[in-house]
């Protein structure tokens, strides 16, 4: 297979990886005014992602840094033509970090109270603009013959790419409150089954109607790999009502990694249901982005292939390393020992 379509895939890869662990991230954050009923609840549930959350986000700088080199064509058409909203993604991202950080440096509660409002805004929005942009990639954008985008921030939000948005919100919520009963004890991590089993059947509700919207826009284009698009929108539907029934029976453990499943399932859906093209125009077909005439040479690609097989499971060990240390609960119990030490 050429090299182009071999990092198509990489680059979806990267991208699922990014989904799957930033987004249950998100949920977390977004989890904060259901979960939290104190400070004490709420340093419980931003605490079960302390260690990791930075981790999580490098995954969007590694896939954007491949997709610049692997389609730089793409890339270019991509970032201009959708630069708003990737504008408010990144200023939500670095608005929530600031949160995280600066939310324990004083007693006040007012002052708390204010960053855990930055941090549910700072994941709620690139929860909801990142499916925005995705499904608008994969339904197509007014491009001219040049690959440049003649829309704007408004184009985007049209009913596919809103439904798409308020898909990934929910998937990103339920997933992240998944996460929460598995990372905690006590009230937070009851209240966090009951909320899940709630958000699910939401959840289930509006992905299966975004799913079936896609998979009959595969259809409908004739998508070479439309039988697989159906496939994956199948599993990914399978495993997050999997996830709903495992959180019934407190298997906390089984539903977070049915939900992760379920997240790389819907954006494998999206990916494939791409192929073979990047950009779809939905004006003139000659601007549409196809993986031939939007990637980099042959000898940018070996080059590329090359430090991935090197370092790419170097950097997976890392991550599952940090993950297996910071593997145990957080306990109400050690964070009262802890503000009591401090006070």
């Amino acid at each position: 297979m050429d090299l182009a379509y071999i990092w198509f895939f990489i680059v979806g890869i990267l991208f699922v990886g990014y989904f799957v662990l930033d987004g249950f991230d998100f949920g977390v954050g977004m989890s904060l005014p259901f979960l939290g009923k104190d400070d004490i609840g709420r340093r419980q549930i931003i605490n079960t992602i302390g260690p990791v959350w930075d981790l999580n986000e490098t995954w969007v700088i590694v896939a954007g840094a491949c997709l610049f080199a692997a389609f730089p064509e793409w890339y270019a058409t991509l970032f201009s033509g959708f630069y708003l909203a990737l504008l408010l993604i990144l200023l939500a991202l670095i608005v929530r970090g600031v949160s995280f950080e600066y939310r324990h440096q004083r007693d006040s509660l007012r002052w708390k109270k204010g960053f855990d409002t930055l941090i549910v805004v700072g994941s709620a929005v690139p929860a909801f603009l990142w499916g925005v942009a995705v499904a608008n990639i994969v339904q197509g954008v007014p491009l001219d013959v040049d690959h440049e985008f003649t829309g704007s921030l408004l184009t985007l939000l049209n009913p596919y790419g809103l439904l798409g948005g308020l898909t990934t919100l929910l998937l990103f919520f339920t997933h992240g409150v998944y996460f929460v009963a598995l990372k905690t004890d006590g009230q937070v991590r009851r209240d966090a089954r009951t909320l899940a089993a709630k958000s699910g059947i939401v959840t289930v509700l509006v992905a299966a109607i975004f799913l079936a919207w896609t998979v009959q826009n595969a259809v409908a284009a004739n998508a070479p790999a439309v039988a697989l698009v159906m496939a994956c929108a199948g599993a990914a539907a399978v495993l997050l009502i999997a996830s709903l029934v495992a959180n019934r029976i407190d298997r906390e453990g089984w539903a977070f990694g049915f939900g992760a499943a379920t997240v790389a399932f819907a954006v494998l859906t999206l990916w494939l249901a791409l192929f073979p093209n990047v950009m779809p125009s939905s004006t003139d077909p000659a601007g549409t982005l196809t993986i031939e005439n939007a990637s980099s040479t042959d000898y940018t690609l070996t080059i590329m292939t090359w430090a991935a097989v090197i370092f790419l499971p170097l950097v997976l060990l890392y991550q599952g390393w940090t993950y297996w240390v910071f593997r145990k609960r957080v306990t109400r119990s050690r964070i009262e020992q802890a503000a009591a030490v401090v006070h």
